[in-house]
This record gives structure tokens, C-alpha cells and sequence, in this order.
């Protein structure tokens, strides 16, 4: 693989920053989210009640905004390095895995992130109600519910090849 010009390490700096920002932000943010609910039928734990559920969807705000952004920036910028980089993905075959990874989740991401942004949007109205928040964070929980760790651990080998790029062709 050939040295890059500056504007493309400067796309492939800003693609893996907020590809590693998404996924650190992603499994804390769901670490929080199942924090919130009962295993077994997706009901609020006890400590959970009408009176301060609304400060806890408001605090999740952030991290929710945050993991949205994160992903847009991922997305645009790993396909923008792709195409100004130049880089042959037959003789890097690596990287063509890591494509394959990130365009085959990307429209289930794309579909969860839909109920995101009505969340968000909701979420910075000044009077929200909790009941539609409940609702989109529980069809967001419920629909394609095993995606979420199947993308993190999707996620974890891309670093690992990454890091050690096999399936290259020496020329």
C-alpha cells in the first residue's frame, strides 16, 4: 500500500476517530439503555418510576446525539477515503472485508438510527412526554434486538484487521 497525500490521512484520521468515538459511545450507550429495563419483558426496573424517568431519558440525550453524529461521520468519511485514497481491494483484501462489514450493517444501523433521530428530536422539545420515548426506546430494543452486539463484535474484528491487515497480495 502506497503513502498517502495529506487530505486523504486527513479523511482516514477523521474516519477511524469517529469510527472508535461511535463504538466506544455505542456499547456505553447500551450498557445505560438495558440498564433501564427488565430482561425477560422489556418492563422498567423497579428503581424506575414516572417521576424521574423523564431526568434519565434527558440525561441519555448526549450520548444518544453523540452516537448518531459519530456514525454519520464514519459512514461519509470511510466511503470518501475509499474512493480518494485509490487503494486496489483485490490486492488489499483486508480492507474489502472491512467494506463488505460496514455496507452489510450499514442499512440496519441506518433503520435504527431512524427511531434515533425521532428520539433526539424529540428529546430536545422542552416538554416531552416519556411514554413515546419509552415506546421508540423499546422498539429500538425489541426490533432487530441481537443486531446491536452482532455490529460491536462486527466492529471489534474490523480493528483487528485492521491492525494486522491479512489477505494482502504482495506485489
Amino acid at each position: 500500500m502506497e503513502k498517502f497525500k495529506t487530505p486523504v490521512k486527513f479523511i482516514l484520521f477523521i474516519t477511524l476517530l469517529s469510527g472508535v468515538l461511535w463504538l466506544g459511545s455505542y456499547t456505553a450507550r447500551l450498557f445505560l439503555t438495558y440498564q433501564l429495563f427488565q430482561p425477560k419483558n422489556l418492563s422498567f426496573k423497579s428503581y424506575i418510576n414516572a417521576s424521574n424517568i423523564t431526568g434519565i431519558y434527558t440525561t441519555l440525550t448526549p450520548i444518544i446525539t453523540f452516537t448518531f453524529i459519530c456514525y454519520i461521520v464514519f459512514l461519509i468519511g470511510f466511503t470518501l477515503f475509499l474512493f480518494v485514497s485509490k487503494i486496489s481491494l483485490k490486492k488489499e483484501g483486508w480492507l474489502f472485508i472491512i467494506l463488505l462489514i460496514i455496507y452489510i450493517t450499514a442499512p440496519f444501523e441506518l433503520f435504527l438510527m431512524t427511531l434515533d433521530w425521532k428520539t433526539i428530536m424529540i428529546l430536545l422539545t422542552e416538554n416531552f412526554k416519556s411514554e413515546e420515548i419509552t415506546q421508540l426506546f423499546m422498539k429500538r430494543l425489541s426490533l432487530l434486538s441481537s443486531f446491536s452486539l452482532i455490529e460491536i463484535f462486527s466492529f471489534v474484528g474490523i480493528i483487528f484487521l485492521a491492525v494486522f491487515k491479512p489477505l494482502r497480495i504482495k506485489s
